[in-house]
């Protein structure tokens, strides 16, 4: 976490359906996949009598934000097309909102079409891993729905981005596509935008920590920013675990993105996020 007295300034609320969430104090997005195949809990959820389960879990370990996704972006995840993922995605969606009216509901998806579907379900942000490059029409339909929209930086798709972590320049090319990016949204009218690095997404370990220790400077942005590090292969490769086993790193790595300014945490394991930003937010006085 920053000085609250920083030269720009940071919008620190986003409209999720009328409610208006306060990022002042971070808070923790849990994931719910629907997905087969994804790298840690593939599988687990992919029902909707399993996913009511685990969200109740989550809304009552301290999540303020439930990010459903139903395409594995995994790298090399098969790819999937858009009937499949609204197949997948809308029984689930319509469970959550009957059960659990009041929560806060992401969708993970880079389609607009997929987009248009679930907010019309009652789902509340839209979370693209693509930030806008793999559907032109996304930007348009966020602005129309007039939802909160999560811009994450990734080259490439899932199937080949592992190909594409190359950089003449990490941050300043990343820093380049948000800067165009946010043009785009601002002049469609989009204002409830968090900015999200993209771990992992194109991106070494050693690319993703050199982000991690810059996190703070996408601050300048004047949005806020959602920090993804659970469980993913740049802790427990370097750890040399599997991703059941990285429990204790992803907190390590999320205590970090808390000190560099992060605003929510996007998590497997809700319970642990929360302690965190809570001693975290003691520490620091905030």
């Amino acid at each position: 976490m920053t000085d609250k007295s920083t030269e720009f300034h940071q919008k620190m609320t986003l409209n999720a359906g009328g409610t208006i969430l306060d990022l002042s104090t971070p808070v923790v997005m849990g994931i719910l996949n629907l997905t087969p195949d994804s790298f840690y809990d593939g599988g687990r959820n992919n029902t909707a009598a399993l996913a009511i389960e685990r969200a109740g879990q989550m809304l009552a370990d301290g999540a303020a934000i439930l990010d459903l996704g139903a395409y594995s972006s995994r790298p090399g995840a098969a790819d999937i097309s858009t009937g499949e993922e609204i197949l997948r995605l809308l029984p689930v969606l319509r469970a959550l909102v009957k059960a659990y009216p009041r929560a806060i509901i992401s969708v993970d998806t880079f389609r607009s079409e997929v987009a248009q579907a679930a907010i019309g379900e009652g789902a509340h942000i839209i979370n693209d891993i693509s930030g806008g490059s793999l559907d032109p029409q996304l930007f348009e339909t966020v602005a129309r729905l007039k939802v909160p929209y999560v811009l994450m930086h990734m080259k490439g798709t899932p199937q080949n981005m592992v190909q594409h972590a190359h950089y003449h320049d990490l941050f300043d090319e990343i820093f380049t596509c948000f800067t165009e990016r946010l043009f785009q949204l601002g002049e469609l009218g989009v204002t409830d935008i968090l900015i999200d690095p993209g771990f992992g997404f194109a991106k070494t370990p050693e690319q993703s920590y050199r982000l991690l220790s810059m996190l703070e400077q996408f601050k300048a942005f004047g949005h806020p920013v959602l920090a993804g590090l659970s469980r993913k292969s740049m802790i427990y490769k370097k750890l040399g675990v599997t991703a059941a086993e990285a429990l204790n790193g992803t907190t390590v790595l999320n205590t970090i993105a808390l000190q560099k300014g992060a605003n929510i945490l996007r998590v497997h394991d809700v319970k642990e996020a929360a302690e965190a930003i809570k001693l975290v937010s003691l520490t620091f006085n905030v």
